[in-house]
């Protein structure tokens, strides 16, 4: 069930070929930074407070695109916000390019690569074809982001703070909802896909 042999496509790579061009690849990554700044900006009434579809397009994008291209992607994005483009979630009213990145929200952003990659890793091994194999790599993924966030706040804001609280807990919800929702989807595209190929 968990396989770690790298002799899976991911799904991007079924769709248009492993070998796909540096133009492809580009723009795919731009494609990506696009629906992350989209995500960002969207804000979706829920309890207890509103939230964002970000992690789930971070989420998906490694699961889609695979480690390096995922990886990649995420990181075109940051550059995106370091050049001082309002990218983020709450730029430009909360401040904007590196000063808003060094933030306290600032380990999220680290976490979102580090995310795509986990779980890029593991899409190219097969992770992401059944509900169970996808809902514990998105698991792990969304791990992965509210660790870098919450050692980063603590050591922006002082640990002496109620750390889980901020960083945590009022997100906890939307996190397992957007899992939820990947570990659906993407089983789902894949259906989809390899009935297309059969046709």
């Amino acid at each position: 069930m968990f396989s770690t042999q790298s002799t899976h496509s991911t799904l991007v790579q079924k769709t248009i070929g492993i070998n796909s061009g540096l133009l492809t690849n580009l723009l795919l990554a731009i494609a990506g930074s696009l629906a992350l700044w989209v995500s960002a900006k969207i804000s979706i009434p829920f309890f207890p407070v509103p939230m964002t579809m970000q992690t789930f397009v971070v989420l998906m994008i490694g699961m889609s695109y695979g480690w390096r291209l995922g990886g990649a992607t995420i990181l075109l994005y940051l550059a995106e916000g370091a050049m001082g483009l309002p990218v983020f979630s709450g730029t430009p009213e909360r401040g904007i390019g590196l000063a808003y990145m060094v933030g306290p929200t600032g380990g999220y952003l680290v976490g979102f690569v580090i995310s795509a990659v986990t779980v890029g890793w593991l899409a190219e091994r097969g992770w992401g074809r059944n509900a169970f194999t996808t809902l514990v790599a998105m698991t792990l993924g969304t791990a992965v982001i509210f660790a870098a966030g919450l050692i980063w706040l603590g050591s922006v804001i002082g640990w002496d703070k109620p750390i889980l609280a901020l960083g945590l807990t009022p997100f906890v919800f939307a996190a397992v909802l957007k899992i939820a929702l990947a570990a659906a989807a993407l089983p789902f595209a894949w259906k989809i896909l390899d009935r297309t190929n059969e046709q």
